[in-house]
């Protein structure tokens, strides 16, 4: 289980986050949707403290972080059990999608290489780049890189991983394989919290779905329960504007 309780932060005058209280279970996939300049991907790197909140606690399983009084080693063991899959995919642009793979197994999880080579082949076999392991990402297209980057998260078995709007840097053409390998990874119940503007791919995967307005989830619940029955106004509001996507 995660959760974040009574999360805050502020970046300046300018408070993004403003009090989130959420607990999602192991094995759960929860979708987050939202306007954009919502608070969506500032939580989402809250979660792993890639960005550090300004109040509140960040529990994953035995550990806690505490934002007012949290240490280096509590940071570390948190991000050693979290993975994120990035929207602009944050691949080391002079190692080969292999080697992006296996760095988090041999610099994070301290593997050794062969093993670590073994396993990442394994992954990208799985992602369908069985022939693109030896390509820098710059000989890839941006449906292949976040493929990678998929496979990288992984690669450390994390207790969660977070995707921040995976396909958002996407043409269209490449949307599809990129959601089709989340759907690959959503059926081996990891828990998965995910940002995302594809609203049917939400709908389709999601066993919650929180509505971020304003720094606040506004709105939660499940598929059918917000796509179908917002109680919300601001939620009917969104949801008709993107309604095409459904």
């Amino acid at each position: 289980m995660i959760e974040a309780k009574n999360l805050y932060k502020s970046f300046g005058s300018n408070e993004v986050l403003k009090g989130i209280n959420v607990k999602v279970k192991t094995g759960e996939i929860v979708v987050i949707i939202g306007a954009s300049g919502s608070g969506k991907s500032t939580f989402l790197r809250c979660l792993n403290y890639l960005e550090t909140p300004t109040k509140g606690q960040i529990i994953l399983d035995d550990i806690s972080v505490d934002a007012e009084k949290h240490h280096k080693k509590q940071v570390i063991a948190l991000r050693r059990e979290t993975a994120m899959v990035f929207q602009l995919f944050n691949l080391f642009k002079n190692k080969t999608a292999l080697e992006n793979v296996m760095e988090g197994l041999t610099v994070v999880r301290k593997i050794d290489k062969a093993q670590a080579k073994e396993k990442s082949i394994s992954l990208l076999e799985r992602v369908g780049l069985a022939d693109r392991m030896m390509y820098y990402p710059h000989q890839l297209s941006g449906g292949q890189q976040q493929r990678v980057a998929i496979a990288r998260a992984l690669a450390i078995d994390p207790k969660v991983v977070l995707f921040d709007e995976p396909t958002s840097a996407l043409d269209p053409e490449m949307v599809g394989e990129v959601l089709n390998v989340i759907k690959e990874v959503v059926k081996t119940r990891r828990t998965l919290i995910i940002v995302t503007h594809e609203m049917a791919f939400a709908r389709e995967i999601a066993d919650r779905i929180l509505f971020f307005d304003g720094g606040i989830i506004l709105e939660e619940g499940t598929p059918e329960q917000i796509f179908q029955k917002p109680q919300q106004q601001r939620t009917q509001q969104f949801l008709q504007r993107v309604s095409r996507t459904i």
